[in-house]
């Protein structure tokens, strides 16, 4: 049977606290939903302050009936492009 003795050197100490760390979570319900969107449509990088503005300005529900629609019938190609031609049309 072993003995726990804990923490026998500083360095040990200063080991643990980086992977502790956790990014903070979003402020608004509005940025969680904007990041579930980036990462199921795989938007490119310079289209994501797009997606930030348009979850934004409308509700949830539009965002994810969208969101939905685009996952379903665009099976090939841009699906964020699909994305924003039904979000304007919901406008």
């Amino acid at each position: 049977m072993t003995i726990d003795k804990g923490l026998e050197k500083i360095g040990d100490l200063l080991k643990i606290t980086p992977c502790q760390r956790r990014p903070a979570p979003p402020a608004y319900v509005w940025q969680d939903l904007a990041l579930r969107v980036i990462k199921e449509l795989n938007i490119p990088n310079f289209k994501r302050n797009s997606i930030f503005k348009v979850c934004k300005e409308n509700s949830q529900i539009i965002i994810l009936k969208c969101l939905n629609d685009t996952k379903e019938l665009c099976k090939t190609g841009q699906k964020w492009r699909y994305f924003f031609k039904l979000i304007n049309e919901s406008k």
